[in-house]
């Protein structure tokens, strides 16, 4: 059957060629053309298919014992494992996949939350515009900004050290090292969480 409609299109083909003035060599190879682009169409496809793809869930948080031995309401980000813990007391914490500091951009250490908004503005540092020139200046709130649906400022000493807990535009990058030194979550998770705790919440990076 495969044969036959192969015969059947190289026919079409050569008969429209002929039809608009096209000689018939000429005719033969726009089907050898059409015939190898099918053939590059359905490799590419074959091997986008064999490639292992990333499952990419809405949340991923769950009820865990608490590993951190922090009292209730504190954060704490394990960096290593790629998770957020919000201790509850009672030896139990919510548990949040996340994403962190790619290599040379690590860091550890105490902090507050010094202030909290819904569908945050971003403006990017100065260092950050150094090393991407591209990057714009100011972007408003949105599904396309890169600090999600919610945004958790870490200030330490009463100012802001930069570093967000914040949701993600992203998030296939959820469980990486990627960013430059900010904690991503889903967005689905970084607004539960940011429904859980209040300004002045201890947060631990570790």
């Amino acid at each position: 059957m495969k044969t036959i409609a192969h015969k059947t299109i190289s026919a079409l083909i050569l008969a429209m060629g002929m039809s608009m003035g096209v000689s018939a060599a000429n005719a033969q190879d726009s089907a050898g053309y059409y015939f190898a682009q099918e053939r590059r169409i359905r490799v590419a496809a074959l091997e986008d298919l064999s490639r292992p793809q990333r499952a990419i869930p809405q949340a991923t948080r769950s009820l865990v014992a608490d590993p951190t031995g922090q009292g209730a309401g504190t954060i704490t980000v394990d960096t290593k494992n790629r998770y957020l813990y919000l201790s509850l007391g009672n030896g139990q914490a919510v548990r949040y996949g996340v994403g962190v500091g790619r290599a040379g951009f690590e860091w550890s250490g105490t902090a507050q939350i010094g202030r909290k908004a819904e569908w945050p503005a971003w403006t990017p540092p100065p260092a950050m515009l150094k090393r991407r020139p591209d990057l714009p200046r100011h972007m408003e709130g949105g599904i396309d900004n890169p600090l999600g649906a919610r945004a958790l400022y870490l200030h330490n000493g009463g100012k802001d050290t930069l570093f967000r807990i914040h949701g993600t535009n992203e998030p296939d990058t959820i469980g990486q090292a990627v960013s430059s030194g900010c904690i991503r979550m889903m967005n689905d998770d970084v607004t539960d969480l940011y429904n859980r705790v209040r300004i002045g919440t201890k947060v631990r990076v570790i």
